[in-house]
């Protein structure tokens, strides 16, 4: 049980994040969200008694000033989950500089800033980190997600440097990788038809013939923010519905 404990979410009012932070609200912690466009859905959270604050985790300059914010809503944090994130499908042949540079901003470059700034306030206490990486960053055959693995591939190698550097903290660094889960990001836009298509798509890749849901990412961040979890560090949990088309079977 993870309960009165500080927990701040990048990211955090759609999708996965959103499922994380109201993991822990609902278990009796302080959740404070960070979001970058999402205003209504973060206006609603406020409402219902989350910390909100509006940064963007690709501007470092953004990122040092939430944490001063953050210092002054709490000492100290126990629990930092750098989910933010975005994707665009990209095949090889046709590289777009600035999507990939958006991408690597966002999803590699954020969680850098936003642990290094927010580190101070973890330093004291010792507590966990958990990333939100992706099973595109170990290598599955899904066309288009070249440069989106390599900025996930980046999240699980900082994740293990991380943990090696920040041990002696006691603060542990995990990861979970998440096969394809039902989001904004991942249908938004997209007719009834077309989503069912990459259901069934990724359904046929799977062991388990299913598609995950926010809710079953979030609830392995809560374990491994959880004393239970408290042996484990450097550790990357793949939560992919047993995914059969990697590219190779190495690590």
């Amino acid at each position: 049980m993870v309960s009165g404990k500080t927990v701040v979410i990048t990211g955090g009012t759609r999708g996965i994040g959103r499922a994380i932070a109201e993991k822990f609200f609902s278990a009796g912690n302080k959740v404070i969200v960070l979001y970058n466009s999402s205003d209504q859905e973060a206006e609603k959270m406020k409402e219902r008694g989350f910390y909100v604050l509006k940064c963007d985790v690709s501007k470092r300059d953004q990122v040092i000033d939430t944490a001063k914010k953050v210092s002054e809503i709490t000492k100290t944090v126990d629990i930092l989950v750098n989910n933010a994130g975005i994707w665009y499908l990209i095949p090889f042949e046709e590289f777009d500089d600035e999507k990939y540079r958006r991408m690597l901003e966002i999803n590699l470059n954020g969680a850098i800033y936003v642990t290094h700034a927010f580190l101070p306030l973890m330093k004291e206490k010792g507590g966990a980190i958990i990333n939100i990486a992706s099973n595109a960053g170990i290598g599955t055959s899904a066309l288009g997600t070249t440069f989106y693995s390599i900025t996930k591939a980046g999240i699980i190698i900082l994740t293990r440097r991380l943990a090696y550097e920040l041990g002696k903290y006691n603060i542990r660094v995990n990861a979970v990788a998440p096969g394809w889960v039902e989001t904004d990001m991942t249908i938004g836009g997209k007719s009834e038809e077309e989503i069912e298509k990459l259901r069934q798509w990724f359904r046929e890749r799977t062991m388990l013939h299913t598609t995950g849901k926010p809710e079953d990412i979030a609830n392995i961040v809560y374990f491994l923010a959880s004393d239970e979890a408290r042996y484990i560090t450097g550790q990357v949990i793949v939560a992919d519905g047993g995914r059969i088309d990697y590219l190779t079977h190495g690590i």
